[in-house]
């Protein structure tokens, strides 16, 4: 009798244990990560506004990358381009009021604060400089991530 309630608990116990497999779901596939960048900056929050272009550089001290687009982005100041970088210690009201969810992101923007191109991530010193001297020549809002 014990040797048969044993055999019986051990069915109920795999049968269990098949239950919860069975209802198990698989992970979903990966996700793209999508970030979020701003379409409009209203220009008043950063320095220059009265310059015709504006290079917003959206970094962290923490961040290792965020020190080589702030390089490559200060190149770009001139009289006609305004380059800010705001840092998330200095300026997280900034971050926050843009929904800036990762760094490094960079826009560029024209005199009414309209982005027209924008980075989430590294890029390239020769893409940045594409894509400021396109904004500049009208070529239209584009993304790059």
């Amino acid at each position: 009798m014990q040797q048969l309630l044993a055999a019986l608990g051990i069915v109920g116990a795999a049968l269990l244990i098949a239950a919860v497999v069975r209802r198990r779901r698989p992970d979903p596939p990966s996700q793209p990560v999508g970030y979020t960048v701003p379409a409009q900056l209203d220009r008043v929050d950063f320095d220059r506004a009265d310059a015709p272009w504006l290079v917003a550089v959206f970094t962290s001290a923490s961040c290792d990358t965020c020190a080589g687009v702030r390089a490559k982005a200060a190149v770009l100041e001139s009289s006609e381009v305004a380059v800010v970088d705001v840092e998330y210690g200095q300026a997280r009201a900034l971050h926050d009021r843009y929904g800036i969810d990762a760094v490094p992101t960079l826009v560029i923007a024209d005199h009414a604060g309209v982005v027209s191109r924008s980075f989430v991530g590294p890029m390239t010193a020769t893409d940045l400089w594409a894509a400021v001297a396109e904004a500049r020549q009208g070529t239209g809002p584009q993304s790059s991530d």
